[in-house]
């Protein structure tokens, strides 16, 4: 599949950032800030687009409708340099996330996923197994997971979310504590479905 080259005129100095709203991918995808993304995005997008990616997303928490990006200033902000074009590192990054699917351009902008889906096969296949072994663990289904596990790690979600907490820290607290990936997730899920979140408060 084509995508669009994001192109900026030499003229713009901003971007207009927008959520790109997708209900199956944001109903089943995993948090730009989750260590999912760290773990097997990193591996697909590199490091710069990554940290592009999630600098992108933390606009989201203020502006939830989208907002216009300060390219020069985001650019300096990760250690880049921005000139008009796309033979700079910051926009080849930028351009990597669109190569990639998780943003695409829009008239006048830029849409991004605020929750991407899980690392296609064919990425997957290139990376070392030490990755797609974990990434098996990742993709445990749900009804493979104990019972009891589940509604263990459920709990712990609900009172975390309820304290406040970020589903994407919540999801990092709960593989800390040694829940399986698969059930921290879904636990994480459960827990903001059923109205913990702070935003509800």
């Amino acid at each position: 599949m084509a995508h669009a080259q994001l192109e900026i005129s030499a003229t713009d100095s901003q971007l207009m950032v927008v959520p790109w709203l997708d209900p199956v991918v944001d109903s089943i995808g995993y948090e730009v800030r989750s260590q999912y993304v760290e773990l097997f995005w990193l591996n697909v997008l590199g490091p710069t687009a990554t940290w592009i990616l999630r600098r992108l997303v933390l606009g989201f928490d203020r502006y939830p409708l989208g907002y216009e990006l300060d390219l020069d200033e985001t650019a300096s902000a990760l250690g880049l340099s921005y000139t008009i074009g796309t033979a700079n590192a910051f926009m080849r990054s930028l351009n990597r996330c669109v190569l990639f699917g998780v943003s695409q351009p829009t008239d006048g902008g830029l849409a991004v996923r605020r929750r991407v889906p899980q690392v296609a096969n064919r990425h997957l296949m290139r990376m070392p197994p030490h990755l797609r072994q974990a990434h098996q663990q990742w993709s445990l289904p749900t009804r493979r997971i104990a019972l009891a596990d589940l509604e263990r790690a459920r709990v712990l979600a609900e009172a975390m979310v309820e304290t406040g907490d970020d589903p994407d820290v919540v999801e990092r607290q709960l593989l800390a504590l040694g829940v399986a990936p698969a059930a921290a997730i879904e636990a994480t899920s459960m827990a903001i479905g059923r109205g913990f979140s702070p935003d509800a408060a």
